[in-house]
């Protein structure tokens, strides 16, 4: 046999065994994948109904209508929540450039981007809060960061959460002299703001009855709470279609309620907060979408602005 035709059949060989090798990989990624517990039982990560829907390569996309509660009056607004799947550095705690060279600093998270907007008076709004849960809870129970920037008028504060062993590392840097910049570690605990994050990987569900919960930055930052963890206490009711969960922190005058469709993919339909003022923050999904929105950066593109029904 000629060099040449050695070659080309060695090429075929090669190309054969590496397109069946992208396939068995492709393959294992939407079936059910199974961990160890310390218990010796095999407990069920994710299925394949939740890996073709959360790693199809697009991101799920929800509009709310808001009727925020500040300064003593309700506030017209909209809340926009992405929720994502994303390979997540373990040491660092940022999004991965190269995901598949990274080894077992990879950690598959769910990232739960929350943007909400309103105005108040003259001057506007602008939050966003960001939380990466590992989709591996059983292996990784704590959320491993999470941060909030709140933009108004006045200010601007920045809070953020790293996750270090068995506690949070805290640094919130504002402009207001009462928050200051700070810097300390708390207890890790589970965090108000991965709630939604949980019912998205837990089947619709939360762990009831009394629970420790570190309460929301947004919280924090509008009554003034130093952010720690707190006891709190969650129940659930039932209709046909949906779950809904209480939250009730035990020393605060807070309760969140959460309606979460009782099927996949246990979308967020509703939910309010009450700070025990008499008025009650309110976010109403208006609509849903699944887009590669990273993607979608063109004039063209705003067309999906309007598909998600934004008003702005």
């Amino acid at each position: 046999m000629s060099p040449a035709i050695k070659a080309i059949s060695f090429l075929s060989i090669y190309l054969l065994l590496a397109c069946k090798t992208d396939k068995d990989t492709a393959t294992e990624t939407k079936t059910e994948t199974k961990i160890t517990t310390t218990s010796g039982k095999k407990e069920v990560v994710t299925d394949k109904e939740f890996n073709d829907y959360w790693y199809s390569g697009t991101a799920e996309l929800n509009s709310y209508d808001l009727k925020q509660s500040r300064y003593g009056d309700i506030r017209e607004g909209e809340v926009v929540l992405v929720f994502v799947t994303e390979p997540f550095s373990l040491n660092k705690q940022v999004k991965l450039d190269h995901p598949k060279e990274a080894g077992d600093d990879n950690v598959s998270v769910m990232k739960l981007n929350h943007v909400r907007k309103f105005t108040t008076g003259i001057y506007d709004y602008s939050i966003v809060s960001s939380s990466f849960t590992p989709v591996n809870t059983a292996k990784y129970p704590h959320t491993l960061k999470l941060n909030t920037s709140i933009q108004e008028w006045c200010g601007h504060t920045f809070t953020q959460l790293n996750l270090e062993d068995e506690s949070y590392k805290f640094k919130q840097f504002s402009y207001f002299e009462a928050d200051g910049d700070t810097e300390k570690n708390m207890p890790a605990a589970m965090l108000e703001e991965e709630l939604m994050t949980r019912l998205r990987l837990n089947k619709g569900q939360l762990p009831t009855g009394d629970i420790d919960l570190i309460f929301s930055t947004i919280y924090s930052r509008f009554a003034y709470k130093k952010l720690q963890p707190a006891k709190a206490k969650i129940s659930k009711t039932e209709t046909a279609d949906l779950s809904k969960f209480t939250i009730e922190y035990v020393n605060y005058d807070r309760k969140i309620t959460i309606d979460v469709q009782k099927e996949f993919p246990y979308k967020i339909m509703s939910w309010t907060e009450d700070n025990g003022d008499g008025l009650v923050t309110e976010a109403t999904l208006k609509k849903s979408i699944n887009e590669p929105y990273w993607e979608q950066k063109k004039l063209s593109d705003e067309s999906k602005r309007v598909d998600l029904q934004l008003k702005n």
